[in-house]
């Protein structure tokens, strides 16, 4: 079993930056392994595809939802098992609950498809004021 804790959410005005976490722990997790992914949804919302960050046997190679291409970044520790999502230029249509996800080696056709993953967290709110 893989655990995931998102943090770092909160309220901030138009234009601000955040950075949210995701701390990931298991006792036979290998988290370089794992494709991590973020996803969001907002109220009324389907769950999106925001980013992710490939397994290092991939390259680590990162991706982004054209809407946040240029805004965010996706990145990983892995002397923390942490990945962390900086979001720059941020919007009211940022507003949202993020969502981490972990999923072993996914391929890159599937990694935007919130199903692909086999662990999530329980999200963190983030809040964008006009």
């Amino acid at each position: 079993q893989v655990q995931l804790v998102e943090s770092g959410g909160g309220y901030v005005q138009d234009g601000g930056s955040l950075r949210v976490s995701c701390a990931a722990s298991g006792s036979t997790f290998s988290f370089s392994s794992y494709t991590m992914g973020w996803f969001r949804q907002a109220p009324g919302k389907e769950r999106e595809f925001v980013s992710v960050i490939r397994s290092r046997s991939s390259g680590s190679r990162t991706y982004y939802a054209d809407s946040v291409k240029g805004r965010f970044t996706i990145s990983r520790d892995t002397s923390k098992n942490t990945v962390y999502l900086q979001m720059n230029s941020l919007k009211p249509d940022d507003t949202a609950v993020y969502y981490c996800a972990a999923g072993p080696g996914l391929i890159l056709s599937s990694v935007q498809n919130g199903g692909a993953y086999a662990y999530w967290g329980h999200g963190t709110q983030v809040t964008v004021s006009s």
